[in-house]
């Protein structure tokens, strides 16, 4: 089977974590962490362009310790798009504020501005917007209409290490970037995210949160909890890192020969405007509807080929957030997405003739 996602890991990543085992660091539960998790924070922000980077356990905590940060709670409500993974609501509901779903524009699956102009009262206190599959959102609207009402722009980047919009680096498009380096990711950590911002004061309260709080140790000045990334987790990613680009370049070269298989296929392809450059975490297609989405998925499968759907519910449908007053909500696009969309393996262990066999299997079963 050809899956979907998978790690690449190498001898380069063996010998960083045989040497944090003999060092005997796993951990440092300072407020700056250990010599790896430092120099990954370095290496992170060099890559990127911006000027400091906070690396903890996860996307997640990379999400909830933003709003934490930016003193987000009880009474607060942030917009989010609901076609995406649940991650980005969950943050908000960690901290005690009120998500607010809004649609997605069917050509980017990414949040819709007029979505998001439309749910902005005296509430609102940030919108997180997420580079669903790896495309960057339409920063600068998403950007005026915030500033236009004050409102604090989180980018969920956590699907989009490498990617670029009008040629900055997704993660450093809005006021905080978050990323996220789960195994099924471009590149990973085992677990992990990152926090990325231009803002010192807010990074160094962001590294005391992602510690209790602490600056010396027992002495917790603000409320925090343990979010650190172990010294295992970011000496993997300093090998990562490094691979990244090599990873990016097989992605856009598998991405490009699907394309171009698929020309003339009847199914909806991925849309990249001339000014954003895609990850291809994720390369995804759109059908006509359920019944043919699930069929192909499963001929798919059938023939060895991890067709997956990211994401078979909008969040405001899904049981804990219908439970709690959000099921009756009407978003279409993002009800439309979440029927008709297939992402299919582009990574960099794919092969040619995998590609070649995806794009006969579906062009025999759509045209």
């Amino acid at each position: 089977m050809v899956p979907i996602n998978k790690p690449i890991l190498g001898e380069e990543e063996k010998e960083l974590v045989l040497k944090v085992l003999e060092s005997g660091i796993l951990t440092d539960p300072s407020m700056n962490g250990g010599p790896y998790v430092r120099e990954f924070e370095k290496e992170l922000a060099k890559f990127t362009g911006i000027k400091e980077a906070i690396v903890v356990n996860s996307g997640t905590s990379a999400l909830q310790i933003a709003l934490m940060a930016l003193g987000i709670g009880p009474g607060d409500e942030v917009i989010v798009p609901s076609f995406t993974f649940v991650a980005t609501a969950n943050a908000v509901v960690l901290v005690g504020a009120k998500p607010i779903f809004v649609d997605i524009d069917l050509n980017t699956y990414n949040i819709d501005p007029n979505s998001f102009k439309k749910a902005i009262n005296e509430k609102t206190k940030a919108v997180i917007p997420v580079d669903l599959y790896g495309l960057p959102v339409e920063m600068d609207e998403i950007k005026e209409i915030a500033n236009d009402y004050g409102i604090v722009v989180i980018e969920d980047a956590c699907q989009a290490q490498g990617a670029r919009y009008k040629g900055k680096m997704a993660g450093t498009l809005g006021d905080i970037g978050c990323f996220s380096f789960y195994p099924g990711k471009v590149m990973t950590t085992g677990e992990g995210g990152a926090i990325l911002t231009n803002d010192s004061e807010l990074a160094e309260k962001m590294r005391m949160i992602r510690t209790h709080g602490q600056i010396k140790g027992y002495d917790s000045r603000i409320l925090g909890g343990n979010f650190r990334m172990t010294e295992i987790n970011a000496a993997i990613g300093i090998a990562q890192l490094k691979k990244l680009p090599k990873f990016l370049e097989k992605r856009a070269e598998n991405a490009k020969i699907l394309l171009e298989l698929l020309e003339n296929s009847k199914a909806i392809l991925p849309k990249v405007p001339k000014y954003s450059i895609h990850n291809w975490y994720l390369f995804t297609i759109r059908l006509r509807n359920l019944e043919e989405r699930e069929d192909l998925k499963n001929k798919l499968r059938e023939n060895g080929i991890a067709a997956t759907v990211y994401y078979p519910t909008p969040i405001h449908k899904l049981p804990y957030y219908s439970s709690i007053g959000y099921g009756e909500l009407k978003l279409e696009n993002s009800e439309i997405a979440s029927e008709t969309v297939l992402s299919l393996p582009v990574h960099p262990l794919v092969k040619k003739e995998d590609l070649e066999k995806m794009a006969d299997i579906i062009l025999k079963f759509i045209n």
